[in-house]
């Protein structure tokens, strides 16, 4: 089966904010990415709001035919928006408040306990929850004992060292991967994956999923326009 892409529309309701009003409509957006292929939709909220806005997540669950994800850390507000909202995906992210961009997994050693109440509270409303975490076999094996239902592989560093070397950047992501599924966890992938990276990344990656990918698909879609652009990926990830 062919990984599914989830289309990040945060760049989007950035475009959309430094200007005010509601140009672009990141509802519209959301639409025509799933109209043009996209298997899902991905918001990442922050307490700022400086894209995607709380607001925004409320519209979008009403929708979003597709699967949405929502990340996050989950703060107290966090938690009370996704459990409202019950998407089909809760993506859980150690970011601080004031963090740009995702940039480390979580430590799922050191915060096992309060990840395995975060899922549990999440399992309870039957929201599939994903743990984002570095590819390290030791922070996915403990990503199973919290309780989630998949990991997400934080792909920053293959990206990086694909321009030089494909086959030895990918080759934790695959360790990773095999950990993952020896641990009964489906397996998501995220960060940096673009058209020149991805589809070496899903060739070479066993039992991916699901990948999430917003600011270069954004990007490329400036260039070659939205529907051409998730067709483009879309055959990143045929098997």
């Amino acid at each position: 089966m062919d990984c599914k892409l989830s289309v990040n529309i945060n760049k989007v309701a950035v475009l959309r904010n430094a200007r005010g009003g509601k140009l672009p409509d990141v509802l519209q957006v959301a639409k025509d990415c799933e109209q043009f292929g996209a298997q899902g939709i991905t918001v990442h909220p922050r307490p700022d709001q400086r894209h995607i806005r709380y607001a925004d997540v409320l519209k979008l669950s009403k929708i979003v035919t597709t699967e949405f994800n929502v990340e996050g850390y989950p703060s107290k507000d966090f938690m009370e928006l996704v459990l409202r909202v019950k998407p089909t995906q809760v993506t859980l992210v150690p970011d601080p408040p004031n963090a740009i961009t995702s940039n480390a997994g979580w430590d799922t050693v050191r915060y096992m306990i309060f990840l395995s109440e975060i899922t549990k509270t999440l399992r309870k409303k039957g929201i599939r929850t994903s743990i984002f975490v570095n590819p390290d076999v030791k922070m996915v094996e403990y990503a199973a004992k919290c309780g989630c239902n998949r990991v997400e592989l934080y792909t920053e560093k293959y990206a990086v060292k694909f321009k030089t070397n494909p086959q030895k950047a990918v080759e934790p992501y695959c360790l990773a991967a095999r950990k993952a599924a020896e641990v009964g966890l489906e397996l998501n992938a995220g960060h940096d994956l673009n058209l020149q990276n991805l589809q070496y990344f899903n060739e070479n990656i066993p039992n991916l999923a699901e990948v999430s990918i917003g600011h270069a698909l954004i990007c490329d879609a400036l260039y070659y326009g939205l529907q051409n652009t998730i067709q483009m990926y879309l055959k990143c990830l045929k098997k």
